[in-house]
C-alpha cells in the first residue's frame, strides 16, 4: 500500500477500535492546487483522506478546539514541531492526541507554480516522484518539484515528525538551512530594508488570516482586538500594519517553527517569512535554540542561562 492507503487504513482502525473519536487530516480540494482540512468521525469517512505535496495546512491549529475529544491528527515535520510547542505551553494534553506522522518531502508553493506557468488557468495537476505536471486549457508544463517547493521546505532540517505514535512511510533525508535568503537581506543597507517592509506593509489588508492560520497564535484575545487599551487603530495603513506584524513576530520569537502557514494563508501574498525566519535565525545563532524539538523542554523565553549573550546590556 502507498502512504495514502496506509493513512486511510490507520484512521479506519483508530475509529473502529474507539481509540479516537475524530481524525483531523487532509482531503481533496475543489481546485487543482488545493487540499482542504477534513474532520473524520466514522470509519466510512476515512476514504476522504489524501496525502500529497499539496497538504500545506498546519492542522495542529485545530487541536485546542477539540480539547475534550480524543483526536487523531496527521502531521508533517513542521506540524509536529508546532504540536511540541503547544505541549510545552500546556495548550494540548499529550494523552488526548494520537499523532499520525508522515515524513514530508516538501509542500508545493501555489504562488510559485502560478508564476512558472505565467498565471494561466490551471485545470489539472499530477505529481510524480520528482516533477509536477501542470495542465491548462491550452498548455502542459512539467515543473521539477524542487523549483516549486515553498521556501521553508527547501532547507527543512526536520522533515520527519519529531513526535509521532505511528510513522507512515520511509524517513526523508534532512536538508541544510543556511538562511541564505535572510543573510542576503541582512546585507542590504538599512534604508533598503526599511523600504522593502514599507512596500510589503502597504499591501496588507489586515484580514488576520496569518494570525488565524498559525497554531501558536492561540490567545483568547489578540492584542489587536483589545479595546482597553486599544493598541491598534482600525485604519489599515502601513504604520499600523507594521505594528501588527512586528508585534505578532515578536510574540512568536523562539516559538515559530517555520511551517509557513501564515504566508500561505495571506490572500495578497505579503512576504511574512522575512521577519519569521530572521527571528528563527537569531534564536539559533544567539542562543543555540530551535523551537519544537523537545516535548519535555521549555520555550526559549521560558529559560535562562547566565552565559546567554547580552549585546544589548550597557556596561560602564
Amino acid at each position: 500500500m502507498n502512504r495514502e492507503e496506509v493513512l486511510r487504513a490507520t484512521a479506519r482502525k483508530l475509529l473502529d477500535d474507539g481509540q479516537v473519536s475524530l481524525v483531523i487530516g487532509y482531503g481533496a480540494g475543489t481546485l487543482p492546487l488545493r487540499t482542504t482540512p477534513v474532520f473524520v468521525r466514522t470509519a466510512e469517512e476515512a476514504d476522504l483522506l489524501v496525502w500529497n505535496g499539496l497538504c500545506e495546512y498546519n492542522l495542529v491549529n485545530y487541536l485546542p478546539r477539540y480539547s475534550n475529544d480524543r483526536v487523531g491528527i496527521v502531521v508533517k515535520g513542521c506540524d509536529a514541531r508546532a504540536l511540541v510547542g503547544l505541549l510545552q505551553e500546556n495548550q494540548v494534553q499529550r494523552d488526548r492526541v494520537y499523532v499520525i506522522g508522515i515524513p514530508c518531502e516538501g509542500v508545493i508553493d501555489r504562488r510559485q507554480v502560478a508564476a512558472l506557468v505565467g498565471d494561466r488557468e490551471i485545470t489539472a495537476v499530477k505529481q510524480t516522484a520528482g516533477n509536477i505536471v501542470v495542465r491548462g486549457h491550452d498548455f502542459e508544463k512539467v515543473i521539477p518539484k524542487e523549483e516549486a517547493l515553498f521556501i521553508s521546505c527547501r532547507g527543512c532540517k526536520y522533515p520527519n515528525p519529531v513526535v509521532a505514535d505511528i510513522l507512515i512511510g520511509d524517513k526523508v533525508p534532512a536538508r541544510e538551512d543556511a538562511f541564505d535568503d535572510i543573510a542576503a537581506f541582512e546585507s542590504l543597507p538599512p534604508a533598503e530594508r526599511e523600504a522593502y517592509f514599507v512596500r510589503e506593509m502597504k499591501r496588507c489588508i489586515r484580514c488576520y488570516a496569518c494570525r488565524n492560520a498559525c497554531p501558536l497564535c492561540y490567545c483568547k484575545q489578540c492584542f489587536v482586538d483589545a479595546s482597553t487599551p486599544q493598541w491598534l487603530s482600525r485604519w489599515v495603513g502601513a504604520a499600523d500594519n507594521l505594528f501588527f506584524h512586528l508585534g505578532r513576530a515578536l510574540h512568536l520569537a523562539g516559538r515559530c517553527v517555520d511551517c509557513g502557514a501564515c504566508a500561505r494563508a495571506c490572500p495578497v501574498g505579503v512576504d511574512l517569512m522575512k521577519l519569521n525566519r530572521k527571528l528563527i535565525k537569531a534564536a539559533e545563532e544567539l542562543f543555540g535554540y530551535e523551537a519544537g524539538l523537545d516535548p519535555e523542554g521549555r520555550p526559549l523565553l521560558g529559560t535562562f542561562n547566565p552565559h546567554d549573550p547580552e549585546p544589548f546590556t550597557i556596561r560602564g
